[in-house]
C-alpha cells in the first residue's frame, strides 16, 4: 500500500511540475529594442514631497514599440514588467511605478518584481506602439544614492498566448 501512494504521489509532483514549467514557458520577453527611450532615469528636480519620506517624481510621456509580427492573429496577453533589482533604491518597497496609457494598454501601478497585465486580446499588427506616462512614488529612506547619481530600471513587456 506505501508503495502505491508513494507512486500516486510521484505522478501528481510530476503533473504539477510539467504544468507550472509549460504556463512559464509561455511567457516571452517582447523585443522593444526599437522603442525611443527602453531605459528609465531620474531626474531629481522634478520631484515633490508629498509627505515627510515620500517623493513624487514624474518622468513624463515614454513611448514602447514592441515587435509582436510573431503573435499575430493569436490570442494574447500583454504583461509590463518591472525589474527586481533598481540602481539606487535598497527595496522594492521603496519604489511604486504608476502609470497612465496614451492607447490600447491599461493604466497601473506597481512595484519592483511585479508583473502587470497591461493588455488583453488577439494580436492584430506586427508592432503595437504605446505610451505611459510614468510616475513614481518613493520612501527617500529607501535611497542609496550619491549627489549626482541617478535612480535606473529598465521595464519591459513579456506577452503570453493562449491556446
Amino acid at each position: 500500500m506505501p508503495s502505491f501512494r508513494l507512486r500516486c504521489c510521484a505522478a501528481l509532483l510530476a503533473m504539477a511540475g510539467a504544468c507550472g514549467q509549460g504556463a512559464h514557458a509561455q511567457a516571452t520577453r517582447l523585443d522593444d529594442s526599437s522603442s525611443p527611450r527602453p531605459q528609465i532615469n531620474s531626474d531629481f528636480r522634478n520631484a515633490q514631497m508629498l509627505d515627510p519620506n515620500t517623493i513624487s517624481l514624474p518622468f513624463g510621456h515614454v513611448e514602447y514599440r514592441l515587435a509582436t509580427a510573431a503573435y499575430v492573429g493569436k490570442q494574447a496577453r500583454i504583461y509590463y514588467v518591472i525589474p527586481l533589482a533598481v540602481a539606487g533604491l535598497r527595496s522594492p518597497m521603496g519604489m511604486q511605478v504608476q502609470w497612465r496609457s496614451s492607447g490600447l494598454f491599461q493604466g497601473g501601478m506597481g512595484r519592483p518584481g511585479d508583473r502587470v497585465l497591461v493588455w488583453s486580446g488577439v494580436v492584430r499588427a506586427p508592432w503595437i506602439t504605446e505610451s505611459f506616462d510614468l510616475q513614481l512614488r518613493i520612501d527617500r529612506r529607501e535611497l542609496q544614492i550619491g549627489q549626482g547619481g541617478n535612480l535606473r530600471f529598465e521595464s519591459y513587456f513579456e506577452i503570453e498566448t493562449q491556446p
